[in-house]
């Protein structure tokens, strides 16, 4: 006999255990299915960068205790070009509104640890996962489990299984719509556990290519540099990294930079990527199942949690009130955020790469790089950008 749940969940990343986490809150019964096992998903190297409305929603959620002892508050956004460094304040141009350094992967952790406390069920290693039913009333999911068959009936799916997962391939070619753009370039990065070379990030523009310094802790530093996404990382011993970084930084940034042996060494290409509508059916995706973005500005977590601020909401309201209104409603929240988001990331990955040998195009660039930092009006534009748009 088939399990029953109100809701499957799939994908235990950060986006589909706060979901889950939201709704044992709420008393709805769910249950997460993933195919990597647990040990993967609680390693996986992301993102670090949290915007306010993430960190609100994650203590809402009740898995803010160790971010908040934790979390290092960044006041300011560096911008590096002409081999300068400007700083941008955030705070004080957007009513207090800060972002907090914090690895995804210390999100994931906290967000298991939550769940694991609260019972409800995680299936990890599922394989051969398939979703059914979900253009129907009472959709169901199937997968493979301990080499056991097994099906789990519900009300609702939710896809929150990444760019590669089953949830947005299950929907019909004609029932959706996508909208993309492949950069003719990746980035290298590099974590270390090194002090970070700036308290804030830093981009830089150099006639060399784009370089990025971030951090994970005062003790864990991020980085990155503009590279052929064909390339290969065997040929980047950790001194050539490290070389090269420091070209692409300021002379008195570079000369701060703190070197070590590599812990992670990965080159990942860019791209844009938006699928609408987010709701297919009792099928509603989340994350980068429905939308990625390239990593310039951090948005990648943070528009995930949004996605999950409108689903969760919507799944209440469906269970509440019997509103089936709201799983189309939630696409369009959620997709009004998505857009402007993708706008940002596309506007500063375009502004800050250098990526074709037209000089009027990049004297554009250095004229829109000192816009920003030069008047009130653009660093406004880059703050509130920057820290995330509201909910």
């Amino acid at each position: 006999m088939a399990k029953r749940t109100q809701v499957v969940i799939v994908g235990a990343g950060p986006s589909g255990l706060l979901l889950g986490c939201l709704l044992d809150r709420a008393g709805i019964d769910n249950i997460i299915v993933e195919r990597q096992t647990k040990d993967h998903v609680l390693a996986r190297i992301r993102a670090g960068i949290l915007e306010q409305t993430s960190v609100d929603l994650l203590t809402s959620a009740g898995a803010g205790a160790r971010l908040a002892a934790e979390g290092i508050a960044h006041h300011a956004v560096n911008i590096a070009f002409d081999h300068k460094l400007v700083s941008v304040p955030l705070g004080a141009t957007t009513n207090g509104k800060v972002v907090t350094a914090y690895g995804q992967t210390e999100v994931t952790l906290d967000l298991y640890n939550l769940r694991a406390a609260g019972g409800s069920q995680t299936i990890y290693s599922a394989g051969n996962v398939e979703i059914h039913d979900f253009d129907r009333d009472w959709p169901f999911i199937r997968f493979v489990n301990n080499g056991k068959a097994e099906e789990i009936a519900c009300d609702l799916i939710a896809g929150c299984d990444g760019y590669h997962g089953v949830c947005r391939a299950s929907i019909p070619d004609n029932a959706i719509t996508t909208y993309g753009q492949v950069y003719p370039f990746g980035w290298l990065g590099l974590l270390a556990d090194t002090p970070p070379v700036s308290t804030e990030v830093i981009y830089a523009n150099n006639d060399r290519g784009f370089a990025l310094c971030s951090m994970r802790s005062m003790t864990r530093s991020r980085y990155y540099i503009q590279c052929n996404p064909a390339d290969n990382i065997e040929r980047w011993s950790d001194d050539a990294f490290w070389d090269e970084l420091r070209r692409r930084l300021p002379p008195e940034t570079a000369e701060q930079l703190i070197t070590g042996p590599s812990l992670e060494k990965s080159i990942a290409p860019l791209r844009s990527f938006v699928a609408e509508p987010m709701h297919f059916g009792r099928l509603l995706l989340a994350g980068d199942a429905a939308h990625v973005v390239p990593p310039t500005g951090a948005k990648g977590l943070n528009l995930a949690f949004s996605d999950i601020y409108y689903l969760h909401q919507a799944i209440e309201s469906f269970f509440a009130n019997n509103d089936i209104a709201a799983l189309p409603h939630y696409s369009q929240q959620a997709l009004a955020r998505v857009w402007k988001t993708e706008r940002f990331s596309w506007y500063l990955t375009n502004l800050t790469h250098r990526f074709n040998a037209d000089p009027f195009e990049q004297k554009m660039k250095e004229a829109e790089l000192d816009y920003i930092t030069a008047s009130p009006a653009g660093r406004l534009m880059m703050a509130e950008n920057y820290v995330g748009l509201p909910l």
